[in-house]
């Protein structure tokens, strides 16, 4: 409810403004072209991934019921997290790099309310027609054209938001578990509830909210200008060159008309997704998606004039007239250089860290009911749980050996099979024969346990444990 304060004149003002309907028009272009490549590159991805097979199972998947989360060949447990980590950092460098240079490259081209957004719109372009027509059918009293219009287009909108969340749901379940069980409505409790919650998101996002989430819900339109500096390129207007604005003829002389080059047509507006004039300089409501690019060099091309008016530019190089070429070689800055620096230090260390990963994960517990116990002929025993994570998806044998004190052994410690992607706990109890314990002493003492497999022997991992001498 709007919130109004009386005024003396007996008037009310409103605190709130009704949120104005958007209606973006269409448009043709170089930009266009490359945001339906990127449009069609990530639901390629994100739709086919759960499809792909890979060692008789979907090339990505994140069983989250067994704690295995499969990337093609990578086996990866909860104890991996610092993987994940490292991802969210590499993600964070990415993104602040890419901004210094190019500023909302990853809103404008990839970002998935874009992408949705744009899907959805050319949805509505198809089935309610240009701009002028939406606005007018809007307008207009319900008729059945109007009824079928309107249901035509949510019907195709809840459709691809629900293959979405359908296909957000496949990365935890297995796909192709999930579409049989489509057919007999058989879904789990949380399936459903998923399916349904990530279909209405798409649905409300793309649909009805749109630049809302890119205005008012995204903290990224907030700390943008945190990571801009006038070296970033940007969607600039040439004031210099437009301005004054005016129409005209287009054989008209611009110099007797003390015009430039903007005709003030309102396209640059007219096509924007976010419905602001770039002409009034940067907002930190612009995606940078680059649709008044386009609209402005088919306007450029109709009048003769050369493109630009409005183009990807650094503020430095919009007031001091510099050249691309110039441009473009102030953008290997300080700010540019550490993030790169940085990006690339990562990922090296990332990739390394990934070609090194052991095939099998190691936990050693000491088994709490029995520190220490006296067995037969006066050995001391200890008893451990040790679980053995198989990181392959291949069978694997493993020996387990331990060292550390003289005569320490472990009795009938046979080879240790895992299937592929098994986990399995082992008991295992390490005794030392009684002259070690009387050298030693009583106490807490260091050993290792060595887990070499059977098949591969350069596969080794040592943990390291205690052994307790009792007093």
């Amino acid at each position: 409810m709007n919130r109004v304060i009386p005024i003396e004149s007996g008037k009310t003002v409103s605190l709130y403004a009704k949120q104005r309907k958007i209606y973006p028009r269409s448009v043709q272009g170089w930009f266009a072209r490359w945001r339906w490549v990127m449009v069609w590159l990530t639901q390629i991805v994100f739709y086919g991934l759960p499809w792909l097979p890979w060692n008789e199972r979907p090339a990505v998947l994140f069983d989250l019921a067994a704690r295995r989360f499969y990337i093609f060949d990578l086996v990866l447990y909860p104890q991996d997290f610092i993987y994940l980590t490292g991802l969210l950092v590499l993600a964070a460098y990415g993104l602040f790099f890419f901004t210094a240079v190019g500023g909302r490259l990853w809103c404008g081209y990839a970002c998935p309310q874009t992408v949705y957004t744009e899907i959805f719109l050319w949805i509505e372009h198809r089935i309610e027609g240009e701009r002028g027509a939406r606005m007018r059918l809007d307008n207009s009293p319900w008729t059945a054209e109007k009824i079928a219009r309107k249901a035509g287009k949510h019907a195709v909108w809840i459709a691809i938001a629900w293959w979405t969340g359908f296909t957000f749901v496949g990365y935890f379940t297995p796909i192709r578990t999930l579409w049989a069980e489509a057919f007999t409505l058989s879904f789990g409790p949380w399936e459903w509830f998923w399916v349904n919650f990530y279909a209405l998101a798409t649905y409300g996002n793309a649909g009805y909210l749109r630049e809302q989430v890119c205005k008012y819900m995204c903290p990224y339109a907030r700390f943008q200008s945190a990571m801009f500096d006038k070296d970033t390129l940007i969607v600039s207007y040439d004031a210099a060159r437009g301005d004054p604005r005016g129409p005209r003829a287009r054989s008209a002389d611009l110099k007797a008309a003390k015009l430039g080059h903007c005709i003030d047509c309102g396209l640059c507006v007219h096509v924007c997704p976010v419905g602001i004039d770039i002409r009034n300089g940067l907002q930190y409501e612009c995606i940078a998606c680059t649709a008044c690019i386009d609209a402005c060099d088919g306007v450029m091309d109709k009048m003769k004039y050369p493109r630009g008016l409005i183009r990807y530019a650094t503020e430095n190089g919009v007031a001091q007239g510099l050249a691309q070429n110039e441009m473009f070689r102030r953008i290997l800055r300080p700010r540019v250089l550490i993030y790169g620096s940085v990006l690339v230090l990562i990922s090296a260390a990332f990739l390394i860290s990934l070609s090194w990963r052991s095939p099998v994960k190691v936990d050693i517990v000491r088994d709490r009911a029995s520190l220490a116990r006296l067995v037969d002929e006066g050995r001391i025993e200890n008893v451990y749980r040790v679980q053995l994570m198989n990181a392959t998806e291949q069978s694997q044998r493993y020996r387990i050996a331990v060292q550390g004190m003289p005569g320490i052994e472990l009795p009938a410690a046979d080879p240790v099979e895992l299937q592929p992607a098994q986990a399995r706990w082992v008991t295992l109890a390490a005794r030392v024969p009684p002259e070690t314990a009387r050298s030693a002493g009583p106490g807490v003492h260091p050993i290792q346990f060595q887990i070499r497999n059977v098949d591969d022997p350069t596969v080794q991992v040592t943990e390291k444990s205690t052994f307790i001498v009792p007093r």
